[in-house]
């Protein structure tokens, strides 16, 4: 670092993020990417008349995606916001419902850019460990007062809390945001989205990177009521008023807008992800309950940084944790293809007959 950088960013603690091989074909199964290309739809819609705008700003309002949006979810669009990946979205809430005085809790072993922000943005962070079987435990929450941010399904475990822990929450405390990461809850989790019409203190927010496969158009959304929306505005037009450039605009309703397409990638995926979790578990590994599209699994025969490095030594990428102890003997693997998911699970067999 310079000599110039500040005292407040040399001591952040940056994301790390998953592994994004340029030069070397991997099987990739890292990141949790969509196995699958972009809608049809899409792949129209990007037309060379669209590019030919280039030289124009994008909407700052994303009229177009957030009507799609709205549309897809039989909200109003003063009821979303767009943002550059669900990350920025996150981000946002962040400096929006949290500061002096109001803090922010979520738990240990979760998305990793939850601690990141809170650092970022000097706040009072309150981490609550998860359960010894890695499930949330939402009476650990009822009485903290400041803003809630919870993935579910969880970022690292895949585990999904149904909607009603999530609605317990909501009526303890009116007078505090809880903040809902679904970015994995199109592939077997339990929604919020049927319960912004009841509570004005939930804001949801989704991502286009996994299930409708546009992680390289940098495309999330917010869903809550018109005035959490209008706060997360807010702080977009104090950032960053063109968040969204014009093709990912375009991109995300096209998107949006292809539902069978939808259910058809994200159905194909639960379906991996079960023959996945059954092949491991026959090899001995045990397999956390997944409803995301992607699994957390250890096997008692090679550690999980061991697993990590043999695999990638023989083209398969998948992404391991050493922090928290408790979780380092395990390994993320994406639900990808089932040429994907066959070549991994040959692989795995390969070297435990090694062990």
């Amino acid at each position: 670092m310079s000599r110039f950088l500040s005292p407040e960013s040399a001591a952040l603690d940056p994301y790390t993020p998953g592994e994004q091989p340029q030069n070397i074909p991997y099987n990739k199964l890292n990141t949790n990417e969509s196995p699958f290309p972009p809608s049809p739809k899409v792949l129209k819609a990007l037309s060379r008349a669209e590019m030919l705008k280039l030289n124009l700003y994008s909407d700052p309002t994303c009229a177009r995606l957030c009507d799609a949006v709205a549309k897809r979810y039989e909200l109003r669009t003063e009821q979303v916001a767009v943002g550059n990946g669900s990350d920025e979205l996150l981000s946002f809430a962040f400096r929006a419902f949290c500061g002096t005085g109001k803090g922010c809790a979520f738990p240990d072993i979760t998305y990793g850019f939850y601690q990141v922000w809170a650092q970022y943005y000097g706040l009072d962070a309150t981490v609550i460990p998860l359960r010894e079987d890695f499930t949330i435990a939402v009476d650990d929450y009822m009485d903290y007062p400041g803003t809630i941010f919870l993935a579910n399904p969880n970022a690292l475990t895949g585990i999904a809390l149904p909607r009603t822990e999530i609605q317990r929450l909501l009526e303890a405390n009116p007078d505090r945001v809880v903040v809902v990461d679904e970015a994995y809850v199109d592939f077997g989790g339990e929604s919020c989205v049927p319960l912004l019409f009841r509570y004005d203190n939930l804001l949801i927010i989704q991502t286009m990177s996994k299930s409708r496969s546009l992680a390289g158009g940098r495309i999330g959304f917010a869903l809550g009521s018109p005035d959490l929306i209008a706060d997360i505005n807010r702080v977009k037009y104090s950032f960053n008023p063109y968040n969204v450039n014009r093709l990912s605009i375009v991109a995300g309703a096209a998107a949006m807008e292809d539902e069978p397409y939808f259910q058809q990638c994200t159905a194909a995926i639960q379906k991996n992800r079960a023959w996945t979790v059954r092949e491991l578990t026959a090899l001995g590994f045990t397999v956390l309950p997944s409803e995301a599209n992607f699994i957390f699994a250890k096997s008692d025969k090679i550690p999980g940084g061991e697993l990590y490095r043999k695999l990638k030594e023989n083209g398969i990428l998948v992404r391991h944790f050493d922090a928290p102890e408790r979780i380092t003997d395990y390994c993320r693997i994406t639900i990808g293809s089932l040429e994907q998911m066959v070549d991994l699970v040959d692989e795995i067999t390969r070297l435990l007959e090694e062990v």
